[in-house]
């Protein structure tokens, strides 16, 4: 039990430090339940930006006291730097880090959904602080298995599946980790659904990566958005990756490669039946991945979202990737795998209704991704592991001195 009293709480942050707002709902939704599960603990929010922020918001209790926010915004000089760098390197986020290492080392432990926070760890700027990790995602890529892991104190994870890789991998050990479930989902359950279209036609979502080996959209985008604008049996969403289209120059650190993005022709966006979101809140709140009835894509962890209910899906091999049997691609399993362009239009025909094959790969690969407890929700389990791991005490625990 801890010996904090309640005249000096420990303080637990929840950081959120990004460009985009993709990863808010994977840990926001744990913060109102950390207020329920350690009430004398001090639960408050780090945000870089006026838009995290108000995600974040979205999330919190009303019932419950509003957490402190805490603000980290870059300094204009690491913005100028990374926007003439294309934005290849993250130096907004760093820089927001070692200007904030001063506040951080108030805090006794640091909940993050990204990797970059182990910069407080490799330079020894906040050697109290702990840091605890939730992936945003769980997705198959090599990258959310990456050596950095290793360097959190503590490790919330969706399912088996990242846990068996990640053990493989040697970036957590079999006492710094628990399985708590899938706090997206819990946050976007229930909501009803959005119709985009004014037809009953199958809607396709086309959700192409950012990565710039392993995105489909600098290969074949431009010949798959030319297809669906040309034939009038399908709506299609273009929705990809959020990164996507934020940068001109895309890097992939992964796979030391850079890529100029192409625009995209507004004469898309003016036909009826394509609707393009490349970034808003849409993009990434689960709305289309509910909405599709057919998925296109390549190595988004969005397929796992997607699959929540088995559907069609169909994926774009763009960079010659020898993926049968490696688990970086395990996700290729849920469908056909097109090499050719030339392919999309007989696949969209045979691809519904979804083969029994498909639909088991999809139903078992979701089972071992994502840990489902009927009797508390993710946000709940989190909360307790995270109680746990700090050895805060808990609501209905007597208070020690």
């Amino acid at each position: 039990m801890s010996s904090e009293s309640s005249i000096d709480p420990r303080r637990i942050g929840f950081l959120f430090n990004h460009d985009e707002l993709h990863q808010v709902a994977h840990i926001a939704p744990i913060i109102s339940a950390l207020q329920r599960q350690a009430p004398s603990a001090r639960v408050e929010v780090i945000t870089s930006s006026d838009r995290q922020a108000e995600a974040v918001r979205q999330f919190l209790d009303p019932a419950l006291p509003t957490p402190a926010f805490w603000s980290i915004r870059p300094n204009r000089w690491s913005r100028l730097a990374e926007n003439l760098l294309g934005k290849m390197v993250p130096l907004n986020r760093l820089s927001s880090l070692k200007r904030s290492s001063d506040l951080f080392r108030h805090f006794d432990a640091l909940v993050v959904p990204e990797t970059t926070t182990t910069f407080l760890k490799i330079n020894r700027s906040s050697d109290r602080t702990r840091l605890i990790f939730f992936p945003h995602g769980a997705g198959d890529r090599s990258i959310g298995f990456s050596p950095e892991i290793s360097l959190f104190d503590y490790v919330l994870l969706p399912g088996e599946k990242t846990r068996d890789r990640m053990l493989a991998a040697g970036v957590i050990r079999p006492d710094n980790h628990r399985i708590v479930g899938y706090p997206k989902f819990e946050a976007y359950a229930n909501r009803p659904p959005v119709r985009l279209f004014d037809n009953d036609k199958p809607i396709v979502l086309y959700n192409p990566h950012f990565d710039p080996l392993l995105s489909s959209w600098f290969r074949f985008g431009e010949q798959i958005l030319d297809y669906f604008a040309q034939q009038s049996d399908y709506n299609l969403i273009f929705a990809p990756h959020v990164m996507l289209f934020q940068r001109k120059l895309l890097a992939s650190v992964e796979h030391r490669m850079l890529k100029f993005r192409q625009r995209i022709d507004p004469h898309y966006a003016a036909l009826a039946h394509i609707h393009i979101d490349t970034g808003s809140s849409s993009s990434v709140d689960m709305t289309y991945t509910n909405a599709a009835d057919i998925y296109l894509g390549d190595v988004s962890s969005q397929i796992y979202e997607f699959i929540q209910k088995p559907r069609p899906a169909i994926f774009f091999n763009s960079h010659e990737a020898d993926w049968r049997g490696n688990p970086n691609y395990d996700h290729w399993n849920f469908g056909p795998v097109l090499d050719d362009i030339a392919d999309l239009g007989p696949t969209l025909k045979a691809v519904s209704p979804l083969s029994d094959s498909y639909r088991e790969a999809q139903t078992r690969a979701f089972a071992y991704s994502f840990d489902i407890d009927a009797q508390q929700l993710p946000s709940q389990r989190a909360a307790l592991a995270i109680a746990e791991f700090l050895d805060l005490q808990q609501r209905g625990e007597p208070a020690t001195i």
